[in-house]
């Protein structure tokens, strides 16, 4: 009479290869801080664009009584350019930490933007294309409110790469899209 094999079991690794095991998972863990100056590299730069907006701020209030509507229009449109690469930084910096480094604890703090309780890294590159996109009109429309002086080849261009983001926008978000869905299969 023969007895059924009992099921293979896995030997347990040996104490020295698991605990070189762990070391090397915990480094490779650990590792996700590398970004962490990275991201202050990126708040550094929103306090120089910052300083940009209040420099040009400054040039529109000066020059007001003699500047064209055209040019005073050219220098909102710079303000709010500015304003979205600071949004943008700002979206990347948050998302980009709390996805990549480390979780932020502000569950209780009253100014927690509300895209934060669902940023992964595909919400990211959305919002990061949608931003391209926005800014993108923004070069365009400039250079649409002057164009006696913009050359009709840098125009074409503009064209061109605004209609590549917004394709591209639109494709990462139906590609999200899809991927829900299928999430929630």
């Amino acid at each position: 009479m023969s007895h059924p094999s009992a099921p293979h079991t896995p030997s347990p690794p040996s104490t020295a290869a698991h605990r070189v095991e762990q070391l090397f998972e915990i480094l490779i863990f650990g590792s996700r801080w590398i970004q962490a100056p990275l991201y202050g590299g990126l708040i550094i730069a929103e306090l120089l664009y910052a300083a940009k907006f209040l420099t040009e701020l400054w040039h529109m209030i000066v020059h007001f009584r003699e500047e064209t509507e055209t040019l005073f229009m050219l220098g909102v449109l710079s303000l709010i350019d500015v304003t979205m690469v600071a949004n943008l930084l700002t979206m990347v910096i948050i998302g980009g930490y709390a996805t990549f480094v480390s979780k932020l604890d502000l569950e209780t703090h009253p100014d927690r933007p509300e895209w934060l309780t669902h940023v992964d890294p595909g919400t990211i590159k959305i919002k990061l294309a949608a931003s391209l996109v926005g800014i993108s009109s923004i070069h365009l429309l400039k250079a649409f409110v002057d164009v006696t002086n913009e050359n009709p080849e840098h125009i074409k261009w503009k064209i061109f790469i605004h209609m590549t983001f917004l394709g591209s926008a639109i494709f990462l978000a139906y590609t999200d899209k899809l991927m829900q869905r299928d999430r929630k299969h």
